[in-house]
């Protein structure tokens, strides 16, 4: 049972929150404020670290020389992100030293089945959007998962940018800026497949990681994500999210005379605590 004391700090932090006022310590935090945001910005950190491995090895496997460069960029922006979430999670308290180590190995681990679909359920223990649990197989895969994936992490970095959590609101800036380079790199080279003899296996590629990356916003309405707009830390509804980024998506490729395949979410098949959290 909650304490009294904690019930009125919960509640003061609450007051606060509704005044406009931004959190800049923990000390300032309730045990309920700081176990969301650590949540959340876990996810974040495991994500930013298993991107950077999925792409080491397109680096190697790029087109041109021109390209590794860029590869090797997105790999660095995205390594730095890491570190950028792992040392807040530091000043709140958490091991990252333990963390990572225990999760190192995972953070590379993918799929073996490169046209496996997981839908929306976590295959580890370390807290990575679902999505890169996927193999990048082809240079189409890595730019359709550029094109897709970093704009998703856009989307929600968005709510970020507005966080009640200073120094992470502050931090999210960098990062966003770095992602809308990223975002620009999958435009240019979507319209590079689309006029190249093999633009009916990038419309394909394009299809298969729209799907994917559909399902890494989470469940609509959930009780956490009230808690997460109540809070602060988030500023829409998952579904809100979602919506914006098929919109922005479908703008982009319906010139380029693709289709947008129908997603249909698979909510009803599994608990939510087995999936990805929203």
């Amino acid at each position: 049972m909650t304490s009294e004391p904690t019930a009125g700090q919960h509640e003061r932090l609450l007051a606060r929150l509704a005044a406009g006022e931004r959190i800049e310590a923990r000390d300032d935090m309730s045990p309920t404020y700081r176990e969301n945001l650590v949540h959340l910005m876990t996810m974040q950190a495991d994500s930013e670290l298993a991107g950077s491995y999925g792409y080491v090895p397109w680096i190697m496997r790029a087109p041109t020389v021109e390209e590794k460069l860029v590869v090797a960029q997105i790999v660095k922006d995205e390594t730095r992100h890491a570190k950028v979430m792992y040392d807040l999670l530091e000043e709140l308290g958490v091991d990252v030293g333990a963390r990572v180590k225990t999760h190192d190995r995972a953070f590379a681990e993918r799929l073996s089945d490169a046209d496996a679909d997981i839908g929306t359920t976590r295959v580890s223990s370390d807290k990575r959007v679902n999505i890169f649990y996927y193999p990048i197989d082809t240079w189409a895969d890595f730019v359709m998962f550029n094109f897709c994936m970093d704009r998703g992490a856009g989307h929600q970095l968005e709510d970020v940018r507005q966080s009640s959590y200073g120094p992470w609101r502050r931090a999210v800036e960098g990062i966003f800026k770095e992602e809308k380079m990223h975002i620009r790199h999958g435009e240019l080279w979507v319209h590079r497949l689309a006029e190249s003899p093999s633009r009916d296996e990038a419309e394909r590629t394009f299809q298969k990681w729209y799907l994917r990356t559909m399902n890494i916003f989470g469940r609509p309405g959930t009780a956490k994500n009230r808690v997460y707009r109540q809070l602060g830390l988030k500023a829409r509804d998952n579904d809100d999210v979602r919506r914006a980024f098929s919109e922005e998506v479908r703008g982009l490729v319906e010139p380029l005379g693709w289709k947008m395949p129908e997603w249909r979410p698979r909510w009803a098949d599994l608990p939510e605590e087995a999936q990805i959290p929203g």
